[in-house]
């Protein structure tokens, strides 16, 4: 996994390419939980994301729980069929 952090004003925009999975999960938590807590408004690009194993969510719903805690906005932006596919699944046991 590769990633780049685009930054418009307040806001990141972090631009994830590659698998996310059990060996890159902690890299994909140091690079996005950190923008959450400094206060900015975080949006996760996922186009070029492969793939992405329940680690992967695990990011996802630490980054959520996070932002909500401080009153800042995460979301999810031209997310790819293949996380897209495993999103769903995941919502139907949530």
């Amino acid at each position: 996994m590769t990633y780049k952090v685009e930054e418009i004003e307040n806001k990141r925009i972090v631009h994830l390419d590659g698998e996310i999975d059990m060996d890159v999960a902690d890299k994909s938590r140091s690079t996005i939980l950190p923008l959450i807590e400094a206060g900015h408004e975080v949006q996760l690009n996922l186009s070029k994301v492969t793939y992405m194993d329940s680690s992967g969510i695990s990011v996802l719903i630490e980054s959520k729980k996070l932002s909500e805690e401080k009153k800042t906005k995460f979301e999810l932006i031209e997310v790819s069929k293949p996380v897209e596919k495993v999103l769903a699944m995941a919502r139907k046991f949530l």
